[in-house]
Formats: structure tokens, sequence, C-alpha cells
């Protein structure tokens, strides 16, 4: 007997409510095995491959490539035992009598269980609608007009016939124009469309009012919006846009500025990139400026506290979970390198390396962007020299490292070319006072501008 069970939407660890549906590597039919990828989803912060924890076969699929569902919908259903016999009991939610699963399934179940909506509750699953075929001996039924795709025509975006049996027949005209009829009185379901696949115009309704409507001024476009896009908010963009304005009106900011002479850095960093200890490594002027951080941090733990306003404590972090703000196809992301402060030059050149890759790709592990302590956004790739950084959520402090420019500079009272950078700290002034992020920039300035300071730190 056909044993029915319903993969849900699981949330990946994140504390997320919804993910979007970005494309099957299943369809229905298939045969999937224990911990097989079927879906890929992008939630709030990365693109996510979930797995099953059943082998079987797909027989239906709930969602379509798009999509956004909520956690614990159902958005696949798998056949368990789909050599059995027979069809499931009438008044059940599909499911057959529950037998022992073999232990990799039961093992895939387990690891599955943490995530929210997983098990948590018994859903039906709700199949999509059906497309209802048009009877052609049907009398009462109007000739069907041609399917248009367009959203902005009318809310039946299907390929079915806007006209069916049992549903009142839809005109097809754009939200201007309908504005048009409904403000002269015009029933656009009297109207006949004089556009490709019988679109109603502008012009049919004037027609069909008499000509009482006023002409529309000559500068203005024929269709308002023609050369305007719309892109819905969702995913990244919507996570990163909540967590900026929270961030922004919460906590108080102060953002301080510092011009340096990193020109003993950048020959410290021609010398080690031919150091074989380097070979095969990034070395890039952030891997500096994530060193300076960390060492930093030692003389001002502030800037790597966090004020618990439920708790009514300021919580300092002994360690430095350093993120990175990367801009990705997706939106801005920002994955962390754990314990940073361990790591040696050479290990955060590669950590950050491997880490901005990653978030390029989209494949960074939502675990990897949680619980961060300290930021750094890198606005130097873009040609930009300094800026004012908005707090990243659960941190009091982010430095911007703007772009190294050839730069006229006084060394020893003498007017020289030097390689100049910019940057700029804000902090959380609730946690962060002036005097300690005065110190704290000042500090990875002058690491930055003589790496040999690093060693008394």
């Amino acid at each position: 007997m056909p044993d029915y069970k319903q993969f849900p939407l699981a949330d990946t660890a994140e504390g997320l409510t919804e993910a979007e549906i970005l494309n099957w590597r299943v369809q229905p039919g298939d045969r999937v095995e224990v911990n097989q990828i079927v879906v890929e989803v992008e939630t709030a912060k990365a693109a996510v491959e979930l797995p099953i924890p059943w082998a079987g076969v797909v027989t239906e699929l709930h969602v379509e490539p798009g999509q956004t569902v909520e956690v614990g919908t159902p958005i696949l259903t798998v056949d368990t035992d789909p050599d059995g016999a027979g069809a499931p009991p009438q008044g059940s939610n599909g499911s057959a009598p529950a037998k022992e699963a073999p232990a990799e399934q039961q093992a895939a179940e387990e690891e599955m269980k943490p995530l929210v909506g997983y098990g948590s509750k018994t859903v039906v699953a709700k199949r999509r609608p059906r497309k209802v075929a048009q009877a052609a001996d049907t009398a009462a039924v109007e000739t069907p007009r041609t399917a248009v795709s367009d959203p902005l025509l009318t809310e039946n975006v299907s390929n079915e016939p806007l006209t069916t049996p049992g549903k009142e027949y839809v005109p097809l005209a754009k939200p201007p124009v309908r504005k048009l009829a409904k403000d002269l009185g015009v029933d656009l379901r009297t109207v006949t469309g004089s556009a490709e696949g019988g679109v109603i115009t502008r012009e049919d309704v004037e027609r069909a009012a008499g000509g009482a409507a006023a002409p529309a001024p000559a500068a203005a476009p024929a269709e308002p919006g023609a050369r305007e896009r719309r892109v819905p908010i969702k995913g990244v963009r919507k996570a990163t846009a909540q967590a900026m304005v929270n961030s922004a009106f919460t906590a108080p900011h102060v953002t301080e500025f510092l011009t340096i002479d990193v020109t003993p850095m950048m020959e410290l960093r021609e010398r080690l990139k031919r150091d074989r200890a380097f070979a095969g490594v990034k070395l890039t002027p952030l891997a500096f400026a994530a060193k300076a951080v960390c060492l930093a941090v030692r003389r001002t733990p502030d800037v790597n506290a966090v004020w618990d306003d439920e708790a009514g404590e300021i919580v300092y972090k002994d360690y430095v979970h350093l993120g990175i703000a990367a801009a990705t196809p997706r939106g801005l992301v920002v994955p962390k390198v754990r314990d940073a402060d361990r790591m040696s030059l050479v290990e955060l050149a590669a950590a950050l390396d491997e880490l901005t890759a990653t978030a390029r790709e989209g494949k960074t592990p939502p675990a990897d962007m949680l619980n961060g302590t300290f930021t750094i956004t890198n606005v130097g790739v873009f040609g930009v020299d300094t800026g004012t950084p908005i707090i990243n959520p659960g941190e009091s402090a982010i430095l911007a490292v703007g772009a190294i420019r050839d730069m006229p500079w006084v060394v020893d009272g003498e007017l020289a070319v030097r390689k100049v950078m910019q940057l700029s700290l804000s902090f959380d002034h609730r946690v962060v006072d002036g005097q300690q992020g005065s110190e704290f920039l000042a500090d990875v300035g002058a690491i930055l501008a003589d790496p040999a300071v690093a060693i008394t730190y």
C-alpha cells in the first residue's frame, strides 16, 4: 500500500518564517534517496539546499519556483512505498499504517527534527488547483479570448481560458484603463477590446463613454509606468532593509574618521607575498585590517560588546566573530569568520578569501551568518574613500575601509607621494563612549600605518 509523506518547508536554523522556492531538483515520478537534495530555497540570509529524509517516489510538487511560502508549509509529497498495492485509506491524510523505517532513514529524520516546521504538526497538503478544460458544447460560455500572461491586465494569470464554466468573464485591461472606466462609469464587460488578444485600451473606453473623457496631456506617457520596473521586496533585500532600519533607529550611531599613510603596510604586503608561508594565499589590505581590528579589540573590548536592552546588561564577548560585508547578486550579506582573534595573518587571509568566494556564489551556510561581534565593510574595492556605515544588528561597531590612493603626504617635514587610506568607525554610543571609539580607531590606524606596532599589543 502506498505510504504518502509530506515534506514541509523547514527553517534552516535561522529563526526565519518564510523562504522562496528557487528551483526543484526533482519532478513528479522521480525516485529519491535518503538525504538527496530535492529543492533549493532562498531565505533572508542565503540560498540553501534542502535534503529529504525519506526514500521513495515524488508524487507531487505543491509549490512553483518563485513562490514564497511560510515555514511548515508542505512543498512536496513522496510515496515512501511505491511498490505497494492499493490506495491510501479514505478520509485520512494519505498516510499508510506506520512501519519501522530503515536506520539510514531514521538518522535523516533525526537530523531534520531541529528544523522549525518539521514534524511539529500534521499538515494536510493543499493541492494546486487543477486547470479546468473548457467545455466545447457549453452554450452559455462566451467564446474564449486569447489568454494573456501580463499580470497588469487582469488578476487571472494562469494559462486557462478567462471564461470557464462557473467563472465570470474578466475583461482584459490594465489598471489605468480600469480606473478611467470607473471614473467614466463604463462597464468594461460591455466593451470590446481593440488591441491584440482583446485587450481593452483607453481609446476603447473613451469611445464607449461617447468621448466624455478629457484628453490626456500631450507630454504624459501613454501608459504610466511604461518605463518603470517593479521588483518584489523579498529575500536578502527585505531582511537587510529591516535590519538596517532597526539598527539606525535603535542604536545611537556615532561615526569617526581617520586618514592614514599605509605605505609601510603595502611594502610589508609585497614582502610577504614572496614568503613561502603565504604561497597560494590571496593577501589583501582587508586581511591586514581584519588583523588590526582583532589586535585593537584587546585594548578596547567595548567595541566587541553588545547592548542587551531586555536584560538591562552590556554583554562583553571574549572572542571575535568577525563579520565581512559582502555584495552578492542576491544583495548584501555578512558572513562571519569564527574566532578571528585566534588566527594568524596567513590564516585570516585564507579564511577571508574562502568566505568572500562562497558568499558571492550564494552558498554561505546560514549558521555562518549568525552571532557576529564586529563587522568590517570594505568600500575601497568600489573605489570609494569612506562612508558612514550602519552597525550590524547585535553588534556595537563597524569599520569601513576605504580605497588606497597615491596622495601627497608630509614625511619628516618633506612632501612625498604615499599610499593613503581612510577609515571610518560607526559605534553604538550606548556601549562605546567617544574616548573608547577614538582610541580603538587610532589603534587600528597605528597598526596599519606601521605594522611593527602590532608586537606591542
